[in-house]
């Protein structure tokens, strides 16, 4: 298998214009606007995914900056991109836009005993439907949106990828997160 990084950035360099800017619109879900200064920052403890941000905003013709905030184990990316207006005329750029949702809000368990899940999560229910219907009509069945906690936290919203569909997920969506690109390759590429 080749090395994950590298591996991500030439899908990158590959990607349409279309796709580029509906996978950073997805991406951005993991965001904070910073309306004195205009950008979007994006945090990550993990540099290699802000990398990958990089290559995406540099791909769309925007530039941007990776540093690291402080003394905590954090590092940036900060940019004044703006993907525009999310067109996802085609599946290819609808399944971008999942994608970079997905390296965005998406978990799947890191332990490979541990029985293997996809999930979404995200504050905002309606967006979250989005996402949901997205997959659908890409062929990727899911589970229904629910609240697993309304008393632990009534604004929390998830969905889970149905368990046939796993495959489906990987091949149509896939990641373009270091981590979880590894663990989609390492659950199907044995």
């Amino acid at each position: 298998m080749p090395a994950i990084l590298p591996s991500i950035m030439a899908d990158v360099q590959r990607a349409s214009l279309g796709e580029s800017r509906a996978y950073l619109t997805g991406a951005m879900h993991d965001g904070t606007f910073n309306r004195l200064h205009k950008t979007i920052r994006i945090a990550q403890a993990d540099i290699r995914w802000l990398k990958v941000l990089q290559a995406v905003i540099r791909r769309i013709g925007s530039r941007s900056w990776i540093y690291r905030e402080g003394n905590r184990r954090v590092w940036i990316v900060e940019s004044t991109c703006r993907p525009g207006a999310l067109d996802q005329a085609t599946a290819r750029d609808a399944a971008a836009f999942v994608r970079g949702y997905f390296d965005a809000e998406g978990g799947m368990p890191r332990e490979t005993h541990a029985r293997f899940y996809i999930q979404i999560t995200q504050k905002d229910r309606h967006d979250l439907g989005r996402v949901r219907d997205v997959l659908e009509r890409l062929g990727v069945r899911c589970g229904r949106l629910h609240n697993p906690s309304v008393r632990a936290d009534p604004d929390y919203w998830r969905f889970y990828v149905r368990t046939a569909s796993h495959r489906a997920f990987a091949d149509r969506i896939g990641s373009w997160h270091p981590q979880k690109r590894r663990l989609l390759a390492d659950r199907w590429m044995r």
